[in-house]
C-alpha cells in the first residue's frame, strides 16, 4: 500500500490511524532518511494507541517502552546499533514477542533480526512534489489480521 501525505498533520494522522488498529505482538518497522518524519509518524501511532505522553526519538536509549496506553508501545530506534548482536544484550526478544506493539526505527540495520511478518514502513521525500510531501509505503500490512484504513481519508 502506498500513502502520499502533504503535511505533518497529514503523516501524523496516517501513523494515528495504524496505532489505533494495532494488535499486541504486531512489529512496525519504520525507515526512511533523516529528518523524513518518522518522529512524526511515531508520535500519530502512539496518539492511536491512547498514549499521552510526549513521544520522542529514544536514540540514546535504543528502546522507550510506553505502557499507559490501551497497549504497551516499544518504540526502538536502533540508529546507533553498530551490530545486532547488541540486541540480545537489551532483551530485544522481550519487546519483540512481548505484549505491545513494536515500532522500530532504522529497522534495517538489524534486518536480521526482524519478523518475516513484520510490517515494513519505508518515508521518503520527493522535494519536487514540495517540502513537506511524503510517500509512505505500508508492505505487509495487508497480510496482517487488521481493518483497511485504505477508506478513510488522510
Amino acid at each position: 500500500m502506498i500513502f502520499e501525505t502533504m503535511s505533518e498533520k497529514e503523516t501524523f494522522e496516517l501513523g494515528r490511524k495504524l496505532g489505533k488498529d494495532a494488535m499486541p505482538g504486531q512489529i512496525f518497522c519504520l525507515d526512511g532518511d533523516l529528518g523524513v518524519g518518522k518522529t512524526v509518524f511515531t508520535q500519530g501511532f502512539a496518539e492511536g494507541l491512547s498514549i499521552e505522553e510526549s513521544v520522542n526519538s529514544p536514540t540514546f536509549t535504543i528502546v522507550q517502552v510506553y505502557d499507559e496506553g490501551r497497549i504497551p508501545l516499544y518504540h526502538f530506534d536502533v540508529y546507533r546499533i553498530g551490530d545486532p548482536e547488541e540486541m540480545y544484550e537489551i532483551g530485544y526478544e522481550e519487546y519483540f514477542f512481548g505484549e505491545g506493539v513494536c515500532l522500530i526505527e532504522w529497522s534495517k540495520l538489524i534486518d536480521e533480526l526482524i519478523p518475516e511478518e513484520a510490517v515494513k514502513v519505508t518515508i521518503e521525500k520527493d522535494l519536487e512534489k514540495g517540502l513537506d510531501y511524503r510517500r509512505i509505503s505500508l508492505d505487509g500490512y495487508e497480510n496482517m489480521n487488521c481493518k483497511d484504513i485504505t477508506g478513510e481519508s488522510i
